[in-house]
């Protein structure tokens, strides 16, 4: 059966964003080690660029944990196929004319769009999205910019 409502957000997620709903965290969530699992070696060449790319600095923020590599393989690969539709589409066109004179949209076109959705779906599960970065405060940056604003004012 389906859960109800909207998805629940990870603790993690919650507390870099400040706790906007002030609803009580939940204090018994697993909380698993803050530590970017090993890329897989059967990911396609251009899925483990991404991954290098990516996961250490998910893994700084404290959003990449050790037990989340699958669903970040899936991003992952899910941009790696993503790319190459686009690519193909890029180099070839996205309609192409049928032997019988009429044009039609070629398969990379659903192809990178599928993708697409996918890889927004796991970006929104791990806070890579704009509209899900805007709303996580991370307590790094603050501490970078008060120190720089102290700088600026001379240690005020």
């Amino acid at each position: 059966m389906a859960q109800r409502g909207r998805k629940p957000k990870p603790t993690a997620l919650k507390e870099l964003e400040g706790n906007p709903g002030k609803r009580q965290l939940n204090i018994n969530e697993p909380k698993p080690l803050a530590k970017a699992p090993s890329c897989p070696k059967w990911l396609d060449p251009e899925a483990k660029k991404e991954w290098k790319r990516l996961s250490k600095k998910m893994e700084q923020i404290g959003i990449l944990t050790e037990i989340d590599m699958a669903a970040f393989a899936g991003y992952c690969q899910a941009y790696a196929r993503w790319k190459a539709a686009e690519e193909f589409i890029s180099k070839h066109g996205s309609i192409v004319k049928t032997p019988s004179g009429y044009w039609q949209q070629v398969p990379q076109v659903s192809i990178a769009q599928q993708y697409m959705k996918a890889m927004q779906k796991f970006a929104e599960q791990f806070g890579l999205t704009p509209a899900a970065r805007s709303r996580i405060v991370a307590e790094n940056t603050k501490a970078e910019y008060i120190d720089d604003m102290d700088k600026l004012l001379g240690g005020m």
